[in-house]
């Protein structure tokens, strides 16, 4: 099964790192060039405009859960939704705000912790929400706070980390099997944020209690098919020799059960 999540501080923690590193940031370059990181982002995820379905939400009230540095929440605007952002890094809400004052548009955004989200119930035509779930302490509960804003017949899209994946075994094999870790535990206490959880679709299935037409797309992360630029902590000759020889290949052809994303579409039900 998955973590069972509250753990003293962790939220902090959470917090404090995406405040150090908010997502994305290796590929933001110059602290304003939010054309190359948005160019970065949708060459390394290519499902995500529609996954998102950024062209279909004019007119449509729209929450993002997690904006980080606000790409995704930027489409929403361009799109013509009536756009709402909530994050826990107030530095990333700093730039999502700048980057959408630059394009010409008046975001609306908050700091907001995804568990407890500042807004009445049956608000919302659409909650989305891209990586961000699993970083918090109680990911059940951001669901069902997504459940609760949304209006009768809302959609929920939202993309939680899976497993297993083969990020994890990567992670694994560095962080894990010398030192006595499952690859969950590999993935907790290093894939990004302190806390990171995966989930099996079953596992999954079981916190969308009171949604109905579920449905699951699995997918490659940049991660499993090391195409995204390494960390700081991966650097060393070994590490550049891994990603020049990786078999991105055999990967695709064969690994597509093992992708990261599990992309999740679901609908909370019309009032009857």
């Amino acid at each position: 099964m998955a973590q069972a999540a509250p753990v003293a501080g962790l939220k902090e923690d959470v917090r404090d790192f995406w405040n150090a590193d908010p997502c994305g940031s290796r590929y933001l370059g110059d602290c304003a060039d939010f054309e190359a990181h948005a160019r970065a982002r949708y060459q390394l995820e290519p499902h995500i405009h529609d996954f998102a379905g950024f062209a279909r939400s004019r007119g449509q009230r729209v929450l993002e859960v997690g904006t980080g540095m606000g790409a995704d929440y930027l489409e929403w605007l361009k799109a013509g939704a009536v756009a709402s952002g909530v994050d826990i890094s107030s530095i990333s809400l700093e730039r999502a705000k700048r980057r959408c004052e630059m394009a010409g548009y008046a975001p609306d955004l908050r700091v907001s912790d995804a568990e407890r989200l500042p807004f009445p119930e049956n608000t919302f035509d659409i909650v989305y929400s891209y990586g961000v779930m699993h970083h918090s302490p109680d990911t059940q509960q951001c669901i069902r706070e997504a459940w609760r804003v949304l209006k009768p017949g809302g959609a929920l899209r939202i993309m939680i980390y899976h497993h297993a994946s083969l990020t994890g075994f990567m992670l694994w094999l560095r962080y894990g099997w010398l030192h006595g870790k499952s690859m969950r535990q590999a993935v907790h206490d290093h894939l990004e944020s302190p806390g990171t959880k995966s989930y099996t679709q079953q596992e999954a299935s079981a916190m969308l209690q009171g949604f109905d037409q579920i449905e699951f797309r699995q997918v490659f992360s940049p991660g499993d098919l090391l195409l995204n630029e390494p960390s700081p902590r991966f650097q060393g000759l070994a590490y550049r020799i891994v990603w020049r020889l990786y078999p991105r290949f055999l990967v695709r052809k064969f690994g597509a059960k093992l992708g990261l994303f599990l992309l999740i579409s679901a609908r909370k039900p019309a009032s009857r």
